[in-house]
């Protein structure tokens, strides 16, 4: 396999592109509950600050909800594994992966809440292998029957040295949307949106047994920054 080029420039999102649409309709929409207030019954000063005030924080939560850092991994990318996303750590357990390896993997879960980051980045530099979505239920994403029954994309990225990661994009109770960039056969790099998951969520990540784990359990996460495992 040939050795892989790091992609420095990147560009700066400051809202995600995923939220542009929600993001406009929202503020539409609560600027039309807001306008027959103050124009019909402008004498009612309190109750109208009130709804505005109101509109404000909900439209302030959806904006901040797709908000999207530019984060460059600062260590060196060779044999190590990056958190895919913000958030903590609910599972760190040795089980069976049914779907791709068909043997037993390192599980660790990174759980998503509704004021976390949730653009989900590469956790490794290689070539994408496997790329589908699996419709499924809505269970809450911190149970452990979310990863093999919620809707859920997995994401298999081969590393330079032939190791396979597994990434899975879970939904949650309140999540209705996985977005997943990954195609087969493309390159894939730490420092790339892999994709988006739309309220409330988790990510699992599925390693070799050799994989050395330097997070604990409830360990809160940075997408791109903390350094989930190395291998030797």
């Amino acid at each position: 396999m040939k050795k892989f080029k790091r992609i420095r420039k990147l560009k700066d999102y400051r809202i995600h592109r995923e939220g542009t649409e929600i993001i406009i309709v929202s503020f539409v929409i609560l600027a039309l509950l807001n306008f027959p207030f103050w124009y019909f019954m402008p004498q009612l000063f309190w109750l109208n600050t009130l709804v505005t005030f109101g509109s404000v924080v909900l439209f302030l939560l959806i904006v901040n909800f797709f908000r999207s850092p530019k984060r460059i991994f600062p260590g060196d990318v060779e044999n190590v594994v990056v958190a895919p996303a913000d958030g903590k750590v609910v599972v760190i357990e040795k089980v069976y992966e049914p779907d791709h390896f068909k043997d037993e993997r390192i599980q660790i879960s990174i759980f998503m809440s509704p004021l976390n980051v949730h653009a989900n980045w590469y956790p490794v530099d290689g070539v994408i292998t496997r790329a589908e979505h699996h419709k499924g239920k809505f269970h809450k994403a911190w149970l452990p029957k979310a990863s093999t029954e919620n809707e859920r994309s997995l994401v298999v990225v081969k590393m330079e040295d032939g190791r396979e990661i597994l990434v899975r994009q879970v939904a949650g109770a309140m999540a209705r949307r996985i977005v997943t960039y990954a195609a087969v056969g493309e390159e894939c790099f730490i420092d790339q949106h892999m994709g988006f998951i739309k309220f409330g969520s988790r990510v699992d990540l599925y390693l070799p047994l050799d994989a050395e784990i330097l997070v604990g359990l409830e360990q809160k996460t940075v997408g791109n920054e903390t350094v989930i495992a190395k291998f030797k």
